[in-house]
Protein backbone atom coordinates (compact mmCIF):
# COMPACT_ATOMS: atom_id res chain seq x y z
CA UNK A 1 0.00 0.00 0.00
CA UNK A 2 2.82 2.47 1.01
CA UNK A 3 4.63 1.70 -2.03
CA UNK A 4 1.83 1.90 -4.24
CA UNK A 5 1.20 5.42 -2.58
CA UNK A 6 4.80 6.09 -2.93
CA UNK A 7 5.37 5.40 -6.90
CA UNK A 8 1.90 7.57 -7.14
CA UNK A 9 3.34 10.34 -5.73
CA UNK A 10 6.45 9.87 -7.48
CA UNK A 11 4.20 9.67 -11.05
CA UNK A 12 2.42 12.99 -9.75
CA UNK A 13 5.32 14.84 -9.13
CA UNK A 14 6.99 13.90 -12.42
CA UNK A 15 3.76 15.10 -13.89
CA UNK A 16 3.83 18.04 -12.14
CA UNK A 17 7.73 19.18 -13.04
CA UNK A 18 7.17 18.25 -16.55
CA UNK A 19 3.99 20.87 -16.66
CA UNK A 20 5.99 23.56 -14.69
CA UNK A 21 8.77 23.27 -17.75
CA UNK A 22 6.65 22.66 -20.37
CA UNK A 23 7.19 25.41 -23.48
CA UNK A 24 4.71 28.31 -23.34
CA UNK A 25 3.18 30.02 -26.61
CA UNK A 26 3.40 33.63 -26.29
CA UNK A 27 0.52 35.41 -27.53
CA UNK A 28 1.86 38.60 -29.28
CA UNK A 29 -0.13 41.42 -31.64
CA UNK A 30 2.07 43.83 -34.04
CA UNK A 31 0.41 46.24 -36.44
CA UNK A 32 -0.12 44.97 -39.98
CA UNK A 33 2.64 46.27 -42.41
CA UNK A 34 5.40 45.41 -39.05
CA UNK A 35 7.79 44.15 -42.36
CA UNK A 36 9.86 40.78 -42.76
CA UNK A 37 12.39 42.33 -39.51
CA UNK A 38 10.29 41.25 -37.18
CA UNK A 39 8.47 38.16 -38.97
CA UNK A 40 11.82 36.78 -39.47
CA UNK A 41 13.46 37.76 -36.06
CA UNK A 42 10.14 35.42 -34.99
CA UNK A 43 11.15 32.51 -37.02
CA UNK A 44 14.58 32.15 -35.79
CA UNK A 45 13.32 32.77 -32.52
CA UNK A 46 10.82 29.38 -32.55
CA UNK A 47 13.19 27.40 -34.53
CA UNK A 48 15.84 26.97 -31.74
CA UNK A 49 13.55 27.73 -28.33
CA UNK A 50 11.07 25.58 -26.43
CA UNK A 51 8.99 28.29 -25.96
CA UNK A 52 7.01 30.00 -28.98
CA UNK A 53 5.77 33.17 -29.99
CA UNK A 54 2.48 32.84 -31.77
CA UNK A 55 2.64 36.65 -33.60
CA UNK A 56 -0.88 38.22 -34.96
CA UNK A 57 -1.07 41.25 -37.05
CA UNK A 58 -3.82 43.71 -36.69
CA UNK A 59 -4.35 46.33 -38.87
CA UNK A 60 -2.68 49.49 -38.09
CA UNK A 61 -5.38 51.63 -37.74
CA UNK A 62 -7.40 49.09 -35.41
CA UNK A 63 -4.43 48.12 -33.41
CA UNK A 64 -4.97 50.52 -30.48
CA UNK A 65 -8.73 50.18 -29.72
CA UNK A 66 -8.81 46.83 -30.22
CA UNK A 67 -5.92 46.31 -27.83
CA UNK A 68 -7.36 48.50 -25.02
CA UNK A 69 -10.58 46.43 -25.79
CA UNK A 70 -9.34 43.12 -25.13
CA UNK A 71 -7.17 44.43 -22.03
CA UNK A 72 -11.01 45.78 -20.76
CA UNK A 73 -11.88 42.01 -21.57
CA UNK A 74 -9.20 40.05 -20.40
CA UNK A 75 -8.60 38.91 -23.47
CA UNK A 76 -5.41 40.51 -24.28
CA UNK A 77 -2.31 39.16 -26.11
CA UNK A 78 0.93 38.81 -23.30
CA UNK A 79 2.98 41.67 -25.63
CA UNK A 80 2.32 43.83 -28.15
CA UNK A 81 4.37 45.65 -30.46
CA UNK A 82 3.54 49.53 -30.11
CA UNK A 83 4.07 52.41 -31.89
CA UNK A 84 6.04 54.14 -29.53
CA UNK A 85 3.68 57.32 -29.37
CA UNK A 86 1.34 55.23 -27.90
CA UNK A 87 3.12 53.56 -25.29
CA UNK A 88 2.48 56.80 -22.61
CA UNK A 89 -1.02 56.49 -22.46
CA UNK A 90 -1.28 52.62 -21.97
CA UNK A 91 1.41 53.31 -18.83
CA UNK A 92 -0.53 56.08 -16.86
CA UNK A 93 -3.67 53.84 -17.38
CA UNK A 94 -1.89 51.03 -15.55
CA UNK A 95 -2.25 48.46 -18.10
CA UNK A 96 1.05 47.13 -18.48
CA UNK A 97 3.97 45.46 -16.56
CA UNK A 98 6.63 47.44 -14.87
CA UNK A 99 9.42 46.34 -16.27
CA UNK A 100 12.48 48.55 -14.47
CA UNK A 101 14.45 46.32 -12.74
CA UNK A 102 14.54 44.17 -15.40
CA UNK A 103 15.32 46.30 -17.44
CA UNK A 104 18.41 48.31 -15.93
CA UNK A 105 19.37 44.70 -14.93
CA UNK A 106 20.15 44.10 -18.62
CA UNK A 107 24.22 44.81 -19.15
CA UNK A 108 23.05 46.81 -22.48
CA UNK A 109 20.07 49.09 -20.83
CA UNK A 110 21.85 52.31 -21.16
CA UNK A 111 22.97 51.65 -24.89
CA UNK A 112 19.26 50.91 -25.97
CA UNK A 113 17.27 53.63 -28.22
CA UNK A 114 17.27 56.75 -25.87
CA UNK A 115 14.00 58.10 -27.62
CA UNK A 116 12.00 54.79 -27.27
CA UNK A 117 13.30 54.16 -23.60
CA UNK A 118 12.09 58.00 -22.93
CA UNK A 119 8.48 57.03 -24.70
CA UNK A 120 8.60 53.70 -22.57
CA UNK A 121 9.00 55.88 -19.51
CA UNK A 122 5.69 57.14 -17.14
CA UNK A 123 6.37 58.79 -13.67
CA UNK A 124 10.05 57.18 -13.81
CA UNK A 125 9.08 53.88 -14.13
CA UNK A 126 9.86 51.68 -17.81
CA UNK A 127 6.80 49.82 -19.46
CA UNK A 128 8.17 49.67 -22.73
CA UNK A 129 11.51 48.64 -24.28
CA UNK A 130 12.84 49.45 -28.08
CA UNK A 131 11.83 46.84 -30.54
CA UNK A 132 11.86 48.49 -33.65
CA UNK A 133 13.58 51.60 -34.67
CA UNK A 134 12.71 53.85 -36.95
CA UNK A 135 14.57 57.49 -38.16
CA UNK A 136 13.57 60.13 -40.39
CA UNK A 137 16.74 61.30 -43.33
CA UNK A 138 17.07 63.18 -46.02
CA UNK A 139 17.69 61.54 -49.35
CA UNK A 140 18.28 62.88 -52.75
CA UNK A 141 18.48 62.03 -56.25
CA UNK A 142 21.95 61.22 -57.70
CA UNK A 143 21.21 61.11 -61.07
CA UNK A 144 18.69 63.70 -61.17
CA UNK A 145 21.54 66.10 -59.49
CA UNK A 146 24.29 65.29 -62.11
CA UNK A 147 22.04 65.78 -64.94
CA UNK A 148 20.82 69.28 -63.14
CA UNK A 149 25.21 70.14 -62.54
CA UNK A 150 25.29 69.20 -59.35
CA UNK A 151 27.66 67.21 -57.50
CA UNK A 152 25.66 64.32 -56.96
CA UNK A 153 28.13 62.81 -54.20
CA UNK A 154 27.65 66.79 -52.02
CA UNK A 155 25.28 66.07 -49.79
CA UNK A 156 23.29 69.52 -48.98
CA UNK A 157 23.93 70.80 -45.43
CA UNK A 158 21.44 73.83 -45.23
CA UNK A 159 18.06 74.54 -46.86
CA UNK A 160 19.52 77.16 -48.56
CA UNK A 161 21.37 74.36 -50.56
CA UNK A 162 18.43 72.30 -51.19
CA UNK A 163 16.05 74.80 -52.45
CA UNK A 164 18.86 76.07 -54.96
CA UNK A 165 19.10 72.50 -55.81
CA UNK A 166 15.46 72.02 -56.24
CA UNK A 167 15.31 74.74 -58.79
CA UNK A 168 18.15 73.23 -60.75
CA UNK A 169 16.42 69.73 -60.74
CA UNK A 170 12.97 71.66 -61.44
CA UNK A 171 14.48 73.15 -64.47
CA UNK A 172 15.32 69.34 -66.13
CA UNK A 173 11.25 70.24 -67.15
CA UNK A 174 8.39 68.01 -67.59
CA UNK A 175 7.18 66.11 -64.62
CA UNK A 176 10.78 66.24 -62.88
CA UNK A 177 10.51 68.10 -59.26
CA UNK A 178 13.16 69.56 -56.95
CA UNK A 179 11.03 67.90 -53.52
CA UNK A 180 8.51 66.44 -52.22
CA UNK A 181 6.52 65.80 -48.72
CA UNK A 182 3.33 64.49 -48.19
CA UNK A 183 1.59 67.50 -46.81
CA UNK A 184 -2.55 66.43 -46.85
CA UNK A 185 -3.66 66.67 -43.94
CA UNK A 186 -1.06 63.51 -43.03
CA UNK A 187 0.22 64.57 -39.34
CA UNK A 188 2.33 61.66 -39.11
CA UNK A 189 4.03 62.53 -42.27
CA UNK A 190 5.00 66.07 -41.13
CA UNK A 191 5.83 64.99 -37.32
CA UNK A 192 8.11 62.57 -39.01
CA UNK A 193 9.91 64.56 -41.27
CA UNK A 194 8.95 68.45 -41.05
CA UNK A 195 9.40 68.82 -37.25
CA UNK A 196 13.33 67.82 -37.60
CA UNK A 197 13.56 71.57 -39.36
CA UNK A 198 12.74 72.87 -35.84
CA UNK A 199 14.16 70.50 -33.41
CA UNK A 200 17.33 71.00 -34.89
CA UNK A 201 17.69 74.68 -34.20
CA UNK A 202 16.09 74.14 -30.46
CA UNK A 203 12.83 74.48 -30.15
CA UNK A 204 10.03 72.04 -29.64
CA UNK A 205 6.28 72.52 -30.62
CA UNK A 206 5.41 71.33 -26.84
CA UNK A 207 7.03 72.00 -23.80
CA UNK A 208 9.42 69.69 -21.96
CA UNK A 209 6.35 69.08 -19.65
CA UNK A 210 3.91 68.56 -22.65
CA UNK A 211 1.24 70.99 -20.84
CA UNK A 212 1.97 73.91 -23.10
CA UNK A 213 1.63 74.44 -26.71
CA UNK A 214 4.91 75.89 -27.98
CA UNK A 215 4.05 76.20 -32.18
CA UNK A 216 4.55 79.81 -32.53
CA UNK A 217 8.24 80.26 -32.91
CA UNK A 218 10.38 82.04 -34.92
CA UNK A 219 12.19 78.96 -36.16
CA UNK A 220 8.55 76.86 -36.91
CA UNK A 221 8.13 80.48 -39.17
CA UNK A 222 10.98 80.18 -40.57
CA UNK A 223 10.50 76.05 -41.48
CA UNK A 224 6.83 76.92 -42.53
CA UNK A 225 8.55 80.08 -45.06
CA UNK A 226 11.05 77.45 -46.68
CA UNK A 227 8.24 74.67 -47.66
CA UNK A 228 6.16 78.06 -48.85
CA UNK A 229 8.96 79.15 -50.98
CA UNK A 230 9.83 75.66 -52.44
CA UNK A 231 5.50 75.51 -53.13
CA UNK A 232 5.16 78.86 -55.10
CA UNK A 233 8.10 78.29 -56.79
CA UNK A 234 6.53 75.40 -58.38
CA UNK A 235 9.65 73.20 -57.30
CA UNK A 236 6.76 70.60 -55.52
CA UNK A 237 4.23 68.67 -57.18
CA UNK A 238 0.86 69.61 -56.72
CA UNK A 239 -0.51 66.19 -55.59
CA UNK A 240 1.14 67.05 -51.84
CA UNK A 241 -1.17 69.42 -50.93
CA UNK A 242 -3.87 66.15 -51.30
CA UNK A 243 -1.27 63.63 -50.40
CA UNK A 244 -2.83 61.99 -47.24
CA UNK A 245 0.43 59.70 -46.62
CA UNK A 246 -0.33 57.03 -49.45
CA UNK A 247 1.91 58.49 -51.59
CA UNK A 248 4.74 58.95 -48.81
CA UNK A 249 7.42 57.32 -51.10
CA UNK A 250 7.16 59.43 -54.07
CA UNK A 251 10.74 59.54 -54.43
CA UNK A 252 11.10 56.27 -55.54
CA UNK A 253 9.15 57.04 -58.74
CA UNK A 254 12.65 58.92 -59.93
CA UNK A 255 11.25 61.65 -60.73
CA UNK A 256 11.71 63.98 -57.43
CA UNK A 257 15.41 65.05 -56.81
CA UNK A 258 14.82 65.33 -53.01
CA UNK A 259 12.67 64.34 -50.00
CA UNK A 260 12.48 63.22 -46.07
CA UNK A 261 11.90 59.84 -45.68
CA UNK A 262 12.79 57.48 -43.06
CA UNK A 263 15.57 55.39 -42.79
CA UNK A 264 13.33 52.27 -43.45
CA UNK A 265 13.30 53.67 -47.22
CA UNK A 266 16.93 53.06 -47.70
CA UNK A 267 15.87 49.25 -47.55
CA UNK A 268 13.08 49.47 -50.17
CA UNK A 269 14.74 51.76 -52.52
CA UNK A 270 17.98 48.95 -52.02
CA UNK A 271 15.50 45.89 -52.93
CA UNK A 272 12.59 46.99 -54.68
CA UNK A 273 14.38 50.19 -57.36
CA UNK A 274 17.70 49.66 -57.70
CA UNK A 275 17.87 51.78 -60.30
CA UNK A 276 17.12 54.74 -58.33
CA UNK A 277 20.67 55.93 -57.46
CA UNK A 278 20.44 57.40 -54.57
CA UNK A 279 22.44 59.69 -51.63
CA UNK A 280 21.18 59.86 -47.68
CA UNK A 281 22.10 62.45 -45.24
CA UNK A 282 20.66 63.69 -42.02
CA UNK A 283 18.00 66.37 -42.38
CA UNK A 284 19.13 69.54 -41.33
CA UNK A 285 17.29 72.56 -39.15
CA UNK A 286 16.37 75.94 -40.04
CA UNK A 287 20.08 76.48 -38.57
CA UNK A 288 21.62 74.14 -40.18
CA UNK A 289 22.17 71.25 -37.58
CA UNK A 290 20.48 68.35 -37.96
CA UNK A 291 17.57 66.49 -36.56
CA UNK A 292 15.41 62.80 -37.14
CA UNK A 293 12.21 61.79 -35.64
CA UNK A 294 12.81 58.50 -33.83
CA UNK A 295 9.57 56.10 -34.79
CA UNK A 296 8.99 52.41 -34.35
CA UNK A 297 7.37 50.43 -32.07
CA UNK A 298 8.02 49.70 -28.33
CA UNK A 299 7.50 46.05 -27.08
CA UNK A 300 4.80 46.17 -23.84
CA UNK A 301 3.98 43.29 -22.03
CA UNK A 302 0.47 43.00 -20.77
CA UNK A 303 -0.70 43.83 -17.03
CA UNK A 304 -0.94 40.79 -15.20
CA UNK A 305 0.36 38.16 -17.57
CA UNK A 306 1.48 34.31 -16.77
CA UNK A 307 3.94 34.28 -19.12
CA UNK A 308 6.07 37.02 -18.33
CA UNK A 309 9.45 35.16 -17.80
CA UNK A 310 9.00 33.53 -21.64
CA UNK A 311 8.16 36.99 -22.88
CA UNK A 312 11.53 38.45 -21.67
CA UNK A 313 13.45 35.49 -23.18
CA UNK A 314 12.06 36.25 -26.50
CA UNK A 315 12.66 40.15 -25.93
CA UNK A 316 16.68 39.04 -24.92
CA UNK A 317 17.05 36.95 -27.92
CA UNK A 318 15.70 39.91 -30.16
CA UNK A 319 18.30 41.94 -28.36
CA UNK A 320 21.51 39.27 -29.02
CA UNK A 321 23.66 39.68 -31.67
CA UNK A 322 21.62 36.91 -33.58
CA UNK A 323 18.62 38.56 -33.51
CA UNK A 324 19.66 41.85 -33.69
CA UNK A 325 21.35 41.03 -37.26
CA UNK A 326 18.68 39.73 -38.12
CA UNK A 327 16.54 42.75 -38.15
CA UNK A 328 19.11 44.47 -39.71
CA UNK A 329 18.97 42.55 -42.84
CA UNK A 330 15.43 43.12 -43.27
CA UNK A 331 15.70 46.69 -43.12
CA UNK A 332 15.31 47.46 -39.01
CA UNK A 333 18.09 49.76 -37.39
CA UNK A 334 19.62 48.05 -34.54
CA UNK A 335 18.23 49.39 -30.86
CA UNK A 336 21.75 48.39 -29.23
CA UNK A 337 23.91 51.10 -29.90
CA UNK A 338 27.04 49.30 -28.24
CA UNK A 339 26.93 46.65 -31.05
CA UNK A 340 25.30 48.70 -33.77
CA UNK A 341 28.69 48.80 -36.03
CA UNK A 342 29.10 45.13 -35.91
CA UNK A 343 25.30 44.54 -36.41
CA UNK A 344 25.55 46.85 -39.88
CA UNK A 345 28.46 45.08 -40.95
CA UNK A 346 28.32 43.82 -45.02
CA UNK A 347 24.46 45.75 -45.25
CA UNK A 348 24.64 48.70 -46.91
CA UNK A 349 26.79 51.73 -46.06
CA UNK A 350 23.53 54.13 -46.23
CA UNK A 351 22.29 53.05 -43.51
CA UNK A 352 24.69 54.26 -40.98
CA UNK A 353 22.81 57.59 -41.76
CA UNK A 354 19.95 56.14 -40.41
CA UNK A 355 21.92 55.10 -37.07
CA UNK A 356 23.44 58.14 -36.89
CA UNK A 357 19.91 59.43 -37.03
CA UNK A 358 19.36 57.75 -33.53
CA UNK A 359 21.71 60.20 -31.65
CA UNK A 360 19.95 63.25 -32.19
CA UNK A 361 16.64 61.86 -32.87
CA UNK A 362 13.22 62.92 -30.88
CA UNK A 363 9.82 61.81 -30.11
CA UNK A 364 7.24 64.41 -28.63
CA UNK A 365 6.16 62.69 -25.50
CA UNK A 366 2.29 63.36 -25.04
CA UNK A 367 -0.76 61.41 -23.30
CA UNK A 368 -2.51 62.84 -26.54
CA UNK A 369 -0.49 61.91 -29.05
CA UNK A 370 -3.21 61.06 -31.34
CA UNK A 371 -5.69 64.26 -30.53
CA UNK A 372 -2.87 66.20 -31.09
CA UNK A 373 -0.63 65.11 -34.20
CA UNK A 374 -1.60 61.61 -36.21
CA UNK A 375 -5.64 62.41 -36.65
CA UNK A 376 -6.13 63.96 -40.05
CA UNK A 377 -8.19 66.30 -38.55
CA UNK A 378 -6.34 67.57 -35.70
CA UNK A 379 -4.56 70.33 -34.99
CA UNK A 380 -0.79 69.62 -36.63
CA UNK A 381 -1.91 68.20 -39.45
CA UNK A 382 -4.38 71.27 -40.49
CA UNK A 383 -1.66 73.37 -39.32
CA UNK A 384 1.05 71.99 -41.79
CA UNK A 385 -1.57 71.70 -44.78
CA UNK A 386 -2.71 75.92 -43.94
CA UNK A 387 0.28 77.39 -43.04
CA UNK A 388 2.40 75.89 -45.96
CA UNK A 389 -0.42 76.07 -49.00
CA UNK A 390 -3.18 78.30 -47.49
CA UNK A 391 -3.12 82.19 -47.34
CA UNK A 392 -3.75 83.15 -44.05
CA UNK A 393 -0.33 81.95 -42.28
CA UNK A 394 -0.74 84.23 -39.28
CA UNK A 395 -4.51 82.48 -38.98
CA UNK A 396 -3.26 79.11 -39.43
CA UNK A 397 -0.53 79.76 -36.51
CA UNK A 398 -2.89 81.27 -34.30
CA UNK A 399 -5.65 78.51 -34.73
CA UNK A 400 -3.22 75.63 -34.42
CA UNK A 401 -1.90 76.88 -31.10
CA UNK A 402 -5.06 77.54 -29.67
CA UNK A 403 -6.50 73.75 -30.33
CA UNK A 404 -3.47 72.40 -29.44
CA UNK A 405 -3.87 73.89 -25.62
CA UNK A 406 -7.30 73.48 -25.44
CA UNK A 407 -6.81 69.61 -26.30
CA UNK A 408 -3.81 69.80 -23.57
CA UNK A 409 -6.21 71.63 -20.85
CA UNK A 410 -8.44 68.93 -21.71
CA UNK A 411 -6.57 66.19 -20.44
CA UNK A 412 -5.41 67.81 -17.23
Amino acid sequence: MIKRLLVATSIATLCLVSAASAAENVEMWVRSGIGDAFKKVVEAYNSGHENKVVMTEVPFSELVQKYATAIAGGQAPDALSMDLIYNPAFAAAGQLEDLTDWAKSLPYFNSLSPSHVRLGTYQDRIYGLPLSVETSVFAWNKDLYKKAGLDPEKAPVNWDEITANAEKIRALGDDTYGFYFSGGGCGGCMIFTFTPLVWGAGVDILSADSKTATLDTPQMRKAVDIYRNMVKKDLVPAGAASDNGANFLTFTNGKIGQQSLGAFAIGTLVTEHPDINFGVTLIPGVDGKPSSFAGGDNFVITKGTKKIDAVKEFLEYVYSMDGQKIMAKYGSLPTRGDIADKVLEGLDPRMQVGLKAIAVAKTPYTLQFNDLINSANGPWASFTNAAIFGEDVDGAFSSAQSEMQSIIDSGQ
